[in-house]
């Protein structure tokens, strides 16, 4: 099962954007190419994030296609399946560029303990 590989390269980003702060949810650009399955990457993250600061946290995929481009016809589209066929001709003989991508786009912590510059505090209450 390679989201295991996966779940621990989207772990170590996330490690290092929260900085030591806990993360409740992370969002991550995944590449049609590494056919990642959303419930099995979902375990796999869970699994290699127990004792972390990303315990328990939400992870929310974003699917990014495959440029597909047809070596017969020339028709070039988009497609989140990267085993497919050219939707022009029907032939099977197509290039695919991208969809290799593995990004993490965002991160939500959990509760923000210090803010730089704000004398309040994280909760706006009054000093």
């Amino acid at each position: 099962m390679h989201e295991f590989g996966i779940a621990e390269s989207i772990l170590a980003a996330v490690e290092k954007r929260a900085d030591g702060r806990r993360v409740c949810r992370a969002r991550v650009q995944v590449g049609a190419l590494l056919r990642v399955a959303e419930p099995s990457i979902g375990d796999a993250f869970a699994l290699v994030s127990e004792g972390t600061v990303a315990e328990g946290a939400r992870l929310d995929l974003v699917t990014l296609p495959v440029r597909v481009t047809c070596a017969e016809c020339g028709a070039a589209t988009l497609s989140a399946d990267p085993h497919t066929v050219c939707p022009a001709c029907g032939s099977a003989d197509v290039d695919t560029e991208g969809g290799d991508d593995l990004v993490l786009e965002s991160i939500q912590l959990a509760e923000a303990t210090y803010v730089p510059g704000d004398p309040r505090g994280d909760r706006g209450d009054a000093v």
